[in-house]
């Protein structure tokens, strides 16, 4: 089967900085992929392409083309984003902690480490090396943490970790070398810093710095001229002087900086700037404070058309202010938890904020103080996974004792259940579609109400005990569990929630449970090394037994209930006869699940045999290929029939995680351990944040270097939808989608770009009707669809219905309803439906959601229809009968 990645559920963000380009697409950094919500459609997607480690900065062109992201080893990727592929990589010497496309799209400004570089940005040739560095300004003495463009591209301005702000110059000034600007007076890392315009002129008369402890400052620009040209007549390669030279010492030099008196009686350099700015110069006009101590401001963005600042905190606030005038228009707290990213979009109507820790993303209308967009991903493991019966829906549970249900064709999670005060361990979906079961770590096991959103039934047992698998039989009456710690099976009833039964017989942990498709046999597997069948219903114990001679991890049905799979510790599949008990196949896939060595591994992976076991089963739909997945990056796919591996999936090629590589570098290996596990970065202090431990607020010790570990790469669950079309593991990663659905594989007739209704009318008239209706579809013009459908022959529907992509399906369904309420081509229209729904049933059924209002209409129009041909026949028939009765009286 061609699986192919589609989404990732379960994180919309974790870090670094999120961007909304022109389009309302909003761009966040997943780990080491790339979400892409669509505000407009409310759909997400995951861009197909992933990064070596996680990403930590992104930046968007100005027409939303091309993306650039930088991950935390200085790699960089270059992406083409309709595409969806990456067109350049580079490598930077430094770390980057800021990045920006210049608003003509021609430049890309990076802040790496303590150098501002200039790089030409690359375009659509087909280059060997895209990427031209055009300048680089070494001024800064720590590292820069705020770029931002000037409207013309001319001039940046930049914050730093030294405290000030610097104005650059991006060509070269004719003469002697300059000193940047220098913008003073800051107590703390310059984190924001913008340029503001002249709404009339729109030139830049303004500037604005932002610091860490909460101060912005606002500078002016007035020019002797009347113009806010910034001198750069003149262009001539010059190298800067050495640090000797007076000049650039700034002793006497053009770059100084008039010293005034502070507030409190000390000399700062905030007063007013004088250089090579022709004519003019930069003024302090006045210092303003967030006031949210001992907080830090943690991100800032700022629009100069509405001249809005708004800011972020660590301890969950944001501010939006109107400058320059500095008034709060809101104040407000998303939670405790540090915000990481801040935005505007285009127009300054929406904020969108991020909280790394929390996995949340918000878009924010704050004129009329509604949410856009809300989004929580789970901050710890999920656990499990359940798909409804229509294949619509996904339930996730994790160890935040969270479960959330997401809508699988748009990628958003619609609600959540916080009721259980412990882990997620499984879940289940019951046969209406709108009933969910959960067994958790607590003690109980919960039903969820799909529709009213609520908790209708809690399971419970005398003594608290631990769940840890789940199972409902078939006509939803019976409800089981399965414990860790008392080794029991629990059952309920569904209807009155009474305990009706406890089988007990196994002698370890029952972590793998599951009812026969076809009976009510039930099959439990265990850590004893045995699989048992229990009658439920009849209550006469265990059935049958068959004994391994390892542990039993989990076990599951074949669809058809015919077969019975099972792993065991020693890296095995068991397939057995469940009617007969007989051991049907065996396969061997230690080898096949192998890979990936953890950093505190003292043996190679060849040679370790620790985590080479399936913990997590799946048959296909038809029960032809089974998936397994476990401790490892591999997500492998077996034929049942013939005991081969058919494909190995690469869950991640993430570098952050551990057990991804095969082979470690011994120079990271130090005497206090792995280097990469060494934090050496007190970046808790840094953010104002104590360490909490135990109760105690303290900081970690001088010279002491703390091991945090790395999250280890494994598959927990693996489900297979319904419809057989799309399967979805829970990974450290997050809820990876792997989809054959046509609508996730690259469509050729993209690549046109001469969509105009010349060439409609031209393939028409060389009798291409499927090429024409395509390129109508894309055109979106109604009179040109429905030439294009009127064009195509009876004959020639079933053929041209079938070259119709998904994408297209909604737009041509729109336009034969609407061709139904007005056409008197009846029987025409109704052949094009029919065909529609033989060629793209399956598409229509899965995505029935996104094809909702579009098949209601058709709905209506062809209900109406039938309703009025009805009156007419039935007026017709007692006409008829009228008129037989009359002639036979005669």
């Amino acid at each position: 089967m061609n699986y192919r990645f589609q989404n990732l559920l379960g994180a919309p963000y974790r870090g670094g900085n999120a961007v909304i380009t022109q389009n309302s697409n909003l761009i966040s950094p997943v780990g080491n992929r790339v979400s892409v919500t669509d505000l407009v459609k409310s759909q997400t997607l995951t861009l197909p392409i992933q990064s070596s480690s996680n990403i930590l900065r992104i930046a968007a062109s100005p027409d939303g083309v091309f993306l650039v992201t930088v991950d935390d080893k200085n790699r960089c990727l270059f992406i083409n984003l309709p595409r969806r592929v990456v067109l350049h990589r580079i490598t930077f010497k430094h770390p980057v902690n800021a990045l920006k496309f210049s608003p003509n799209g021609k430049y890309i400004a990076v802040a790496a480490g303590k150098l501002l570089q200039i790089w030409k940005s690359p375009g659509f040739k087909r280059e060997v090396f895209g990427f031209e560095l055009v300048r680089t300004f070494a001024d800064c003495n720590d590292k820069i943490l705020a770029i931002d463009w000037d409207n013309e591209s001319k001039y940046l301005i930049v914050g730093s970790k030294d405290l000030t702000g610097r104005l650059f110059f991006v060509d070269k000034i004719k003469g002697s070398y300059k000193k940047p600007f220098l913008f003073l007076g800051h107590r703390d890392s310059v984190v924001g810093c913008f340029f503001g315009v002249d709404k009339k002129s729109n030139r830049v008369d303004k500037a604005f710095t932002i610091a860490r402890d909460g101060f912005i400052f606002s500078w002016g620009y007035s020019g002797n001229d009347g113009n806010h040209d910034f001198g750069d007549e003149g262009l001539e390669d010059e190298e800067p002087p050495s640090p000797g030279t007076p000049e650039r010492d700034g002793e006497g030099g053009e770059g100084s900086v008039k010293k005034r008196k502070d507030f409190d009686g000390k000399e700062s350099g905030f007063g007013e700037v004088q250089g090579y700015l022709s004519g003019g110069k930069w003024e302090l006009m006045r210092k303003d404070c967030f006031m949210q101590a001992p907080a830090k401001l943690t991100a800032c963005d700022y629009h100069r058309g509405l001249d809005l600042v708004v800011v972020g905190f660590s301890n969950g606030v944001f501010g939006l202010y109107q400058m320059p005038d500095f008034v709060c228009i809101h104040l407000l707290s998303i939670s405790r938890e540090k915000i990481t990213t801040a935005v505007f979009n285009d127009l300054g109507n929406w904020l969108t904020f991020g909280c790394a820790k929390l996995g949340q993303l918000l878009v924010w209308e704050w004129r009329s103080e509604s949410y856009i967009l809300k989004q929580q991903g789970h901050y710890f493991d999920v656990n499990t996974l359940a798909y409804s019966p229509d294949s619509q829906l996904l339930a996730t549970g994790a160890d935040d004792n969270k479960v959330k249900v997401w809508t699988v064709s748009s990628g958003f999670c619609f609600v959540t259940f916080t009721e259980h005060t412990n882990a997620i361990t499984a879940l289940h979906f019951m046969a209406n579609n709108h009933c969910l079961l959960s067994a958790s770590l607590d003690g109980t096991v919960r039903a969820w109400d799909l529709l009213r959103y609520r908790n209708f039934r809690t399971f419970t047992t005398p003594s608290s005990r631990q769940f840890v698998s789940l199972a409902a039989d078939q006509s939803g009456e019976v409800i089981c569990a399965g414990t860790l710690d008392s080794f029991e099976i629990f059952v309920w009833s569904m209807k009155t929630g009474r305990l009706l039964d406890v089988l007990s017989g196994h002698e370890g942990p029952v972590h793998g449970l599951m009812f026969s498709p076809t009976n009510a046999i039930l099959a439990s597997s265990s850590w004893d090394k045995t699989v048992r069948l229990w009658d439920v219903f009849e209550g006469k114990g265990a059935v049958e037994t068959f004994p391994h001679t390892h542990d039993v991890l989990t076990v599951t049905y074949r669809p058809d209930g015919k077969q019975l799979a099972c792993s065991t510790l020693d890296g095995q599949i068991h397939f057995w006869d469940p009617i007969n008990g007989l051991l049907m196949y065996t396969i061997e896939g230690r080898r096949d699940i192998a890979g990936g060595r953890l950093m505190t591994d003292r043996r190679s992976a060849v040679n370790s045999s620790s985590g080479k076991c399936f913990t997590t089963l799946c048959y296909s739909a038809d029960g032809s290929y089974i998936l397994a997945g476990g401790r490892s990056r591999y997500i492998c796919m077996y034929d049942v029939a013939d005991q081969v591996l058919l494909r190995r999936f690469q869950i991640t090629h993430n570098l952050s995680l551990d057990g991804v590589l095969d082979f470690l570098n011994s120079k990271n290996m130090t005497e206090a351990g792995p280097l990469d596990l060494i934090d050496d970065d007190n970046s808790d202090t840094e953010e104002g944040i104590a360490k909490q431990t135990r109760g105690n607020i303290g900081y970690n010790l001088p010279g002491s270097m703390p091991n945090h570990g790395r999250p280890v790469i494994q598959t927990k669950c693996l489900k297979i939808a319904p419809t057989g079309r799309s399967f979805s593991a829970a990974t450290t990663e997050g809820v990876l989608v792997y989809s054959i659905d046509e609508s996730f594989i690259f469509d050729p007739t993209d690549l046109d770009i001469d969509v105009t209704p010349e060439a409609i009318d031209a393939a028409l008239n060389e009798d291409q009707p499927s090429r024409a209706l395509i390129l109508s579809l894309r055109l979106n013009e109604d009179t040109l669809i429905k030439k294009s459908i009127f064009a195509v022959s009876p004959v020639d529907i079933p053929a041209v219905a079938s070259s119709v992509p998904y994408r297209y399906l909604q737009r041509l369904i729109e336009a034969l309803a609407d061709l139904l309420e007005r056409c008197p081509h009846l029987e025409f229209v109704l052949r094009w439906c029919q065909e529609i729904c033989k060629v793209h049933g399956n598409s229509i059924q899965q995505n029935s959601r996104n094809l909702l209002p579009a098949l209601k209409s058709l709905q209506k129009a062809i209900t109406r229809i039938h309703q009025d041909l009805a009156d007419i026949c039935a007026s017709n028939e007692y006409m008829l009968r009228y008129l037989c009765s009359v002639g036979n009286n005669k």
